[in-house]
């Protein structure tokens, strides 16, 4: 159990060193996974994930989306399941389909998934972290709280900052409840 625990340290200290060079002025801070115990087999998850530059589109009301750039370090692919939020009751993973003019965004069936070693780039009009039914308006510099859940049962939170942005005007195509 020790060499466990030491070598998830070892892991977290070398992702957290690898993206700092990678995060804008102004924005939040990377995040790590925070283990959680999975409820079915009392065991411990763990992933090496980690996000930077997370933010958050501001908004008075009604929808918006989180992004930022997930980084897997791990050797083997994390995917993410599911997201809740302290910005609204209801949050979907995304994704952007078509082009031009005929953009719309969508439930992602079987949520993000982000390869061994790769990064899954969370942006405007591509893959996001919807926001529905946003109530609490999102300003320039206000933090919201995001928890991802893996498909393992682990968590990790993090927050994003609201930004204000203007572009990414898609159409939404309701989903899955």
């Amino acid at each position: 159990m020790r060499i466990r625990h030491a070598l998830l340290a070892v892991v977290a200290t070398t992702a957290l060193a690898a993206c700092g060079g990678q995060q804008a002025t102004g924005a939040a801070p990377s995040a790590s996974a925070t283990p959680a115990a999975n409820a079915s087999t009392g065991a411990t998850p763990t992933t090496a994930l980690t996000i930077t530059d997370p933010w958050v589109k501001t908004t008075e009301s009604g929808m918006t989306a989180a992004f930022g750039t997930l980084a897997n370090p791990s050797a083997a692919p994390i995917t993410i399941v599911s997201a809740t939020s302290t910005g609204s009751p209801r949050v979907e993973l995304h994704e952007t389909v078509g082009e031009g003019t005929a953009m719309t965004m969508r439930p992602k069936q079987g949520g993000f998934t982000i390869p061994a070693g790769g990064k899954l780039e969370l942006k405007p009009g591509g893959d996001h972290i919807m926001l529905m039914d946003v109530t609490t308006p999102v300003q320039p510099g206000s933090e919201v709280g995001f928890t991802l859940t893996f498909k393992d049962g682990g968590t990790m939170e993090f927050k994003a900052v609201g930004k204000d942005f203007a572009g990414a005007n898609e159409k939404y195509q309701p989903g899955h409840e």
